[in-house]
């Protein structure tokens, strides 16, 4: 049994104005080809690790194809994306005529990809794999939490499997899952058929966090459908608000053994569940100094400020300074800021050296909505080539790097300020500049949820909070054009 393994992930963010490019895509996590997918997956929690996994589980032959990962970003520019897709394919090819046919591909996508010209990103990479493999081998696709389904991907696909967890801590879970559907269909003993039932609505990233209520709730009542016979996965998505794209928002796919009619039953059972409870996924934005005050009162620190309007994870600049400047302005000692994206700073700090006072206008320099800068005279505390190991639990076993960076300070206020668009995962980048998180009264990260899978180890405090910037939570302030149907809470209304 030969499979064949790889994909190409971004999720795209339609109100970023900077363009993905190829150039992206390889100072991303990398773009990794043939053996090396396996020397770097290998072992690691992330969807093709856990392909590997199954592979050594259950002895079939991993064919990798190609890998790559662009940090969340604008509209990646169409010949790019054409070309990626293209050398999929041709390896594919290239495999096949020196070795002999796959049995099948599993794929290890996002979600939430958009391409110039092409709304369904994904969808359109299933379909091209699917138009080369014909209608009879299978696809086996998994996906993030935060995808925005569409009957497209489930007409291509065989099966979709997707995240369970947000912080993701379980991509190579899913990747042995999906490993292990494709192996069952290969064998016959399951024929895999999905239902997907989209629901209009923009889910809160306050309520996602899968360890917490209300949200654990709801992986709950996903895992008890999953044992009732004959459904072999399900996959809740939550969405991605940020792409303005028709199908935009929350939906339920459901995969059934043979069952068409029990598919969409239990889809809809779910789907509907979900939109009648749609008052708990639904929190009011909150106010910085509001958040700040609320901490103080609570008394446990340090108190961590979720900056998800910012959230470089998802597509944002990392240059908001509604934060650093209310710290600044509150006089707050012990306080961290994770990360501001400002390379013309770095280039000043390292250019300036270690113990120097540097004075220079931070963030707010790539729109307008992400406020202006913020002039600090500050003492250049550290310097860094962004290398770093992630300890996980996102990203276990895998290397990551900042681009040039500096830890920078005035007074009690400290930033770290980075050239790559990446979120904090954790601290062990800032523990690489000789910052000991924990220590902090006041951090800050922009980050929506991911970030807690190591800071909620210490975190006195955790709220998330709506500053300005591109990626607001008040979604009626969002642009949309293509969105096609009224969504709560947006034309829908809360009832309270």
């Amino acid at each position: 049994m030969r499979i064949a393994i790889g994909g190409i992930s971004h999720e795209t963010s339609s109100f970023a104005k900077v363009r993905t490019t190829l150039a992206d895509f390889e100072l991303g996590f990398g773009l990794f080809r043939g053996d090396e997918v396996l020397r770097r997956f290998t072992g690691a929690n992330i969807c093709t690790g856990g392909f590997v996994d199954g592979a050594q589980a259950y002895g079939f032959e991993v064919v990798p194809l190609l890998w790559g990962f662009a940090y969340p970003s604008g509209l990646i520019v169409r010949d790019d994306y054409e070309a990626l897709k293209r050398e999929f394919l041709d390896r594919l090819q290239q495999a096949e005529a020196e070795n002999g046919p796959v049995d099948g591909v599993l794929l290890d996508l996002h979600g939430a990809m958009v391409v110039e010209g092409i709304d369904d990103g994904d969808g359109d990479f299933i379909e091209a794999v699917r138009n080369y493999l014909g209608p009879d081998r299978p696809i086996v696709v998994t996906f993030d939490l935060h995808g925005n389904h569409t009957q497209r991907r489930v007409d291509a696909a065989t099966a979709i499997v997707g995240f369970d967890t947000y912080p993701h801590v379980d991509m190579a879970e899913r990747g042995r899952e999906a490993a292990d559907l494709i192996v069952k269909t290969l064998r016959g003993d399951v024929r895999p058929v999905m239902a997907l039932q989209q629901i209009p609505l923009f889910w809160n990233t306050p309520t996602q966090v899968t360890a917490h209520p209300p949200m654990n709730e709801v992986m709950e009542r996903v895992h008890a459908l999953e044992r009732r016979p004959g459904i072999l996965s399900i996959t809740l998505a939550t969405g991605f608000p940020w792409a303005d794209v028709p199908d935009v928002g929350a939906s339920v796919i459901v995969v059934a053994d043979s069952n068409q009619s029990l598919a969409e039953a239990t889809a809809d059972e779910l789907a509907n569940w979900i939109w009648e409870n749609r008052e708990r996924w639904h929190t009011p934005p909150k106010a910085v100094r509001d958040a700040i005050r609320e901490g103080q009162q609570l008394g446990r620190f340090p108190i961590v400020l979720a900056d998800h309007a910012d959230n470089t994870g998802g597509g944002s600049p990392g240059d908001s300074t509604e934060i650093l400047r209310t710290f600044l302005e509150l006089g707050l000692t012990d306080a961290l800021l994770l990360y501001i994206v400002d390379p013309e700073t770095v280039q000043r700090a390292h250019a300036a050296g270690v113990g120097q006072r540097i004075t220079v206008d931070v963030g707010g320099k790539s729109d307008p909505i992400q406020g202006p800068p913020v002039l600090m005279n500050a003492e250049v505390m550290a310097l860094s080539d962004g290398d770093f190991t992630y300890d996980g639990p996102m990203y276990a076993g895998l290397t990551g790097n900042m681009g040039r960076s500096a830890w920078i300070k005035q007074d009690g206020v400290s930033v770290v300020v980075v050239t790559a668009h990446e979120q904090p995962l954790g601290p062990a980048f800032a523990k690489t500049l000789g910052i000991d998180c924990p220590s902090m009264k006041y951090i800050a990260v922009k980050s929506a949820a991911h970030f807690r899978a190591s800071f909620e180890r210490f975190a006195g405090t955790i709220i998330n909070v709506d500053a300005r910037a591109i990626h607001t939570h008040d979604f009626k302030q969002l642009p949309y054009r293509k969105r096609t149907r009224p969504v709560f809470p947006v034309e829908i209304a809360p009832r309270r």
